[in-house]
C-alpha cells in the first residue's frame, strides 16, 4: 500500500491522526505501515524523523520498494494493532534537520557560484554535516567567501520555493544536479538567486530561518574536497562550548580570552623544552643507574671500569654470562631505559624483569652474539609470548609464577636487585 506523505505539511509536535493498516514482525523489530504519515523516511542525505505512534517510540523510518516502513521495537510493537493511531513528531529534531538541509543547499549553491565546482554528495550528521565538492582543493579564502555569501543570503531572508513539475519540465530549471529517474513528479527546491536542486527533503520557507552557518573545516577526500559545516542552533551550541572552554583556558593561563591562542602556543613551547630537558635528565639518570648497577655487580667493560677494579672484563667470545635484574618499584618502561644504557657498558647478557607487569627484556652488546636461542625455548616452555633480535629480546607472561619459573630456568651468573649483586 502507498502511504500518503504528510511530512511536508506537518512540522509541529501537535498530534496527527492516521491509521495503522499493517503490522509485521521482522526479527527483533516491528514494522508498521500507515495510511498516511508525518514521519520523513531517511533519504537524500537527510536522516529519518523521530517521534511516537500511540506512545511507542520510533526507532527508524525507511522507504523501500514504494513502502514507508515505520520501525519500533519488537517488544513494544506487540502493543500496536491495525486501527487508529496518534502520531507525535519530534519537532525539535525535524526543525534541526530541516535547517541543516536548507543550509546545505545554500552552501552548495554558493560554492558553485564562487568556484564553478559542484557538490557531488552530502551527509547530514547528528552533530556535523559534510558536502563533497568536486575540487581537489578549496582555499581558506574561498571558504571564507562562501561562508560570507551564505550569511548574506540568510540576512536577506531569501525565499525558498518548492516547484512540483513533471519530469519533462525539470530541464526548464538550471538544476545543480540531475533529477531522479522514474518519478512521476520532480520536486525542485529553489533558493531564489542562489540554487536550484531536485530534492525530496524537508526545507524552510526562507533562508532567514537558518539563522547562521559556520564552516568548520575542509579536507581532501578521494580527489575532492570534503567541507564540514553546521547551521542554526548547532552554531550557538558550538559557540557556547568554545566560549566556555576559552574561559577555562583564560583563567588557567591568566590571560584574556582573546589572547588564549598565543598563550597556549607559548605554553606548548615551554612544555616541549621541559620535555626535552626531562628526557636528557632521564637518560643521564639511567646511565648513572646502569653504571652503578654494573659496577656493583663487577661486570663493567674494561674501558668503563675504574683503574683499581680487580675483576677482568666480561668475555665477549665463547659462552656469555647472564645476569637477571629487577627494580621492584620501577615500571618496565623505566627499566628499559636503564637496560639500554647498561647495554653500552657491558658485554654480559642482562635480563630485566618486572613482577608488576609479568614482563622481561634482555640486552646484550657482545659482538656476533645472538641471544634469541637462549630465550626462545624457555619462553615457550613456560607459556610466555615475545620475540626480538640478536641483541634485544622481550616477552610477557599471564601469571607471575610463569615469569618466576622462566627466570629460574635461565643459566645465569647472579641475580641483581636494585643495583646490588646477589652471590
Amino acid at each position: 500500500m502507498k502511504t500518503t506523505a504528510g511530512y511536508y505539511d506537518h512540522a509541529s509536535a501537535d498530534p496527527y491522526a492516521a491509521n495503522i493498516v499493517e503490522v509485521r514482525s521482522e526479527g527483533d523489530k516491528t514494522v508498521l505501515i500507515l495510511d498516511k504519515t508525518i514521519f520523513y523516511p531517511e533519504g537524500g542525505g537527510q536522516g529519518a524523523d523521530w517521534g511516537t505512534i500511540n506512545g511507542v517510540p520510533l526507532l527508524d523510518v525507511q522507504e523501500k520498494e514504494g513502502e514507508i516502513l515505520h520501525l519500533v521495537s519488537g517488544k513494544e510493537g506487540k502493543t500496536l494493532a491495525v486501527g487508529k493511531a496518534e502520531l507525535i513528531l519530534d519537532a525539535a529534531r525535524r526543525r534541526d534537520l530541516t535547517v541543516q538541509h536548507t543550509a546545505q543547499h545554500l552552501l552548495s549553491g554558493t560554492i558553485l557560484k564562487l568556484t564553478g565546482k559542484y557538490t557531488v554528495s552530502m551527509h547530514l550528521g547528528e552533530e556535523t554535516n559534510t558536502i563533497d565538492v568536486d575540487a581537489p582543493e578549496l582555499s581558506d579564502e574561498t571558504l571564507l567567501q562562501a561562508e560570507d555569501g551564505v550569511m548574506d543570503a540568510i540576512e536577506a531572508d531569501t525565499p525558498v520555493i518548492i516547484h512540483l513539475c513533471p519530469p519533462e519540465k525539470a530541464g526548464d530549471f538550471p538544476l545543480r544536479k540531475a533529477p531522479p529517474q522514474g518519478e512521476e513528479v520532480i520536486r525542485v527546491v529553489e533558493i531564489k538567486g542562489n540554487d536550484f536542486s531536485p530534492c525530496c527533503g524537508t526545507h524552510l520557507r526562507s533562508t532567514g530561518l537558518i539563522g547562521m552557518l559556520r564552516i568548520l573545516g575542509a579536507e581532501k577526500y578521494k580527489g575532492m574536497t570534503r567541507v564540514t559545516f553546521i547551521a542554526g542552533k548547532r552554531v550557538l551550541l558550538d559557540s557556547r562550548a568554545l566560549r566556555q572552554n576559552g574561559e577555562i583556558i583564560s583563567r588557567a593561563l591568566k590571560v584574556p580570552v582573546t589572547e588564549t591562542g598565543n598563550a597556549v602556543l607559548n605554553l606548548v613551547d615551554k612544555a616541549n623544552q621541559l620535555e626535552k630537558e626531562i628526557k636528557e635528565l632521564k637518560e643521564a639518570a639511567a646511565h648513572g643507574k646502569a653504571r652503578n648497577l654494573l659496577h656493583k655487580a663487577r661486570i663493567l667493560n674494561s674501558r668503563e671500569r675504574d683503574t683499581n677494579e680487580e675483576r677482568p672484563p666480561v668475555p665477549v667470545s665463547g659462552e656469555l654470562e647472564v645476569y637477571t635484574v629487577s627494580y621492584p618499584d620501577y615500571e618496565m618502561e623505566d627499566m628499559l631505559h636503564i637496560g639500554r644504557a647498561a647495554q653500552k657498558l657491558t658485554s654480559a647478557v642482562l635480563v630485566f624483569f618486572s613482577h608488576r607487569e609479568n614482563k622481561f627484556a634482555a640486552f646484550c652488546s657482545a659482538p656476533d652474539a645472538d641471544i634469541r636461542p637462549l630465550f626462545k625455548g624457555f619462553l615457550e616452555a613456560h607459556g610466555g609470548r615475545g620475540g626480538g633480535g640478536p641483541s634485544f629480546f622481550q616477552g610477557s607472561f599471564t601469571a607471575q609464577e610463569n615469569l618466576d619459573a622462566f627466570i629460574a630456568s635461565l643459566p645465569h651468573e647472579a641475580d641483581v636487585f636494585t643495583g646490588t649483586a646477589k652471590s
